[in-house]
């Protein structure tokens, strides 16, 4: 089922863990229907493997503080890894950038950057260019309203493909 040996259990457990976050062990044991000793073992187990990366609230920040959101793709000068470290590294250290991606294609980034106003955003992106991290190009979408953000379904994503999970 999965490339990392996990079995249908398992899957039920992070599915449980990434839609409810932390829960009791009863609680847990009856979501994934097995008793609380095995079921908080397996849990342990997949924490201590590194399948759980942490827990985290869905906090609306829009009800907290009005914020501008805008999708910012970017392709670099070159394609050397120096030049792919030097950028990812300065990324790493903004707060203002939320998510970034690596992608194949007509861009090499994809980034999710949140600011207080456009002037602020603004003054960012005239920071990344004056940091010479080798930016050739970058287009910017203005987020207008959410439609969907969600996990992927763990348990849609292990539908067998035809191959076994020993085949990768």
């Amino acid at each position: 089922m999965s490339k990392y040996g996990l079995d249908a259990t398992d899957i039920r457990i992070l599915s449980a863990v990434q839609k409810h976050g932390q829960l009791s062990k009863t609680k847990l044991a009856e979501i994934v229907n097995l008793s609380p000793t095995p079921c908080w073992a397996r849990l342990n187990r997949l924490k201590a493997a590194g399948f759980i990366r942490g827990y985290h609230a869905d906090v609306a920040i829009g009800r907290i503080f009005d914020f501008t959101q805008v999708i910012v793709t970017i392709a670099l000068t070159h394609h050397r890894k120096s030049d792919f470290d030097r950028f990812e590294g300065h990324i790493r250290k903004l707060d203002e950038v939320a998510e970034c991606v690596a992608t194949g294609g007509g861009m090499d980034y994809v980034l999710k950057v949140f600011t207080p106003n456009l002037a602020a955003f603004q003054n960012l992106m005239d920071s990344l260019l004056a940091a010479e991290l080798g930016i050739q190009r970058y287009m910017t979408y203005i987020v207008t309203r959410e439609v969907k953000c969600s996990q992927p379904n763990l348990a849609g994503l292990t539908v067998k493909t035809g191959r076994s999970a020993s085949a990768d």
